[in-house]
């Protein structure tokens, strides 16, 4: 299988270049090239813009009977990108450029127009030395002072030149490396600080929460028992036990404490003989009394009989049971009754 793209055609041994035709084609004739626009312009017709490097299928032909030092010249034939007007330029081997010659006017252009004015320039001054020796004295004069300043502006440069080579750019990126790093470490320590601080500030308030909840809930509990001491009723008392310790004391023979008026009368209630046990609630019971028949009864005995009153006394200081075993209120009235007749 031979190859797609062949670069080397195969030529026989007996292949003979003199016998190929030649052929006879005009020397003014066009070839179809690729180009690209040389420079601005403006199309002449239409006033469209064709801006440097815009592409373009130009004919090419050779100017006949025009050249510049044997090199032929060439023109190029392109048309309008909005009106299809035919625009023509040619090359310009002298100046190294191209010329602008039918069917659009070039751009302004200060580079081209810079470079003339200096040939111009030249030109004068060339002219006036030619004919005036002393003209000729003042430009060398001109040029040996502009060479003195373009000499001394050469070894400034040349001087700050040498004092940046003797600068480490090395350290210098070195240190510049360092101060970023110290930075970021200085900014990580700040955020730092800011969080434990914000953390901080999180834990104050929280254990401000924690306390004021605690208050509040002792201030809860306390107003309970206030509510709950408040709610109780004054013959609770009764019912109540000493602690031990009282008890205690009272038996190793120590001070004994200050006996309260009820004691007196009723009797104590941490002792064997006490009534703190026999004490009970009184039930509600429906009970018919005749007080008036029981004051009558208790007047005679008080003045005929002595006697009887003292047992009653007597037995008021011990426990009066009934069949279940308990001791009624009632009959703590009754005796606390008898005491007060006996006083009297």
């Amino acid at each position: 299988m031979s190859e797609r793209k062949v670069l080397n055609k195969y030529y026989p041994p007996d292949f003979d270049p003199s016998k190929i035709p030649k052929l006879k084609l005009p020397k003014d004739r066009q070839y179809v090239v690729r180009l690209m626009a040389p420079f601005n312009m403006r199309c002449k017709t239409c006033g469209e813009y064709i801006y440097k490097g815009k592409k373009f299928n130009a004919r090419k032909e050779t100017v006949q009977n025009e050249t510049y030092m044997g090199l032929p010249i060439f023109r190029f034939y392109i048309k309008c990108t909005r009106c299809l007007a035919e625009i023509t330029f040619k090359t310009d081997p002298e100046n190294t450029d191209y010329a602008m010659e039918h069917g659009a006017t070039r751009n302004f252009q200060a580079e081209k127009l810079l470079e003339e004015e200096e040939k111009r320039i030249q030109q004068e001054r060339e002219e006036e030395e030619l004919n005036n020796p002393m003209k000729v004295l003042e430009n060398r004069t001109k040029d040996s002072k502009l060479e003195m300043e373009v000499l001394e502006n050469l070894q400034e440069l040349k001087e700050l030149n040498q004092r940046q080579a003797l600068v480490d750019f090395e350290g210098m990126i070195d240190q510049y490396r360092e101060m970023e790093k110290r930075e970021r470490e200085r900014e990580k320590e700040e955020d730092e600080r800011e969080m434990k601080e914000m953390l901080e500030r999180a834990l104050v308030k929280r254990l401000r929460e924690s306390d004021s909840d605690s208050e509040t809930e002792e201030e809860s509990s306390s107003s309970k028992q206030s509510d709950k001491s408040s709610s109780d009723k004054p013959t609770d008392i009764l019912t109540a036990d000493k602690p031990t310790e009282a008890e205690g004391a009272s038996a190793g023979g120590a001070k004994k404490a200050k006996v309260e008026s009820w004691e007196r009368s009723v009797g104590t209630l941490g002792g064997k003989g006490a009534l703190g046990s026999l004490v009970v609630r009184k039930k509600p019971a429906v009970t018919v009394s005749k007080p008036s028949s029981v004051t009558e009864t208790a007047a005679p005995i008080s003045q005929t009989d002595s006697k009887p009153a003292t047992t009653d006394s007597t037995d008021a200081s011990k426990p009066v049971t009934t069949q279940n075993g308990s001791s009624s209120l009632s009959l703590l009235g009754a005796y606390s009754d008898s005491d007060s007749n006996d006083s009297e």
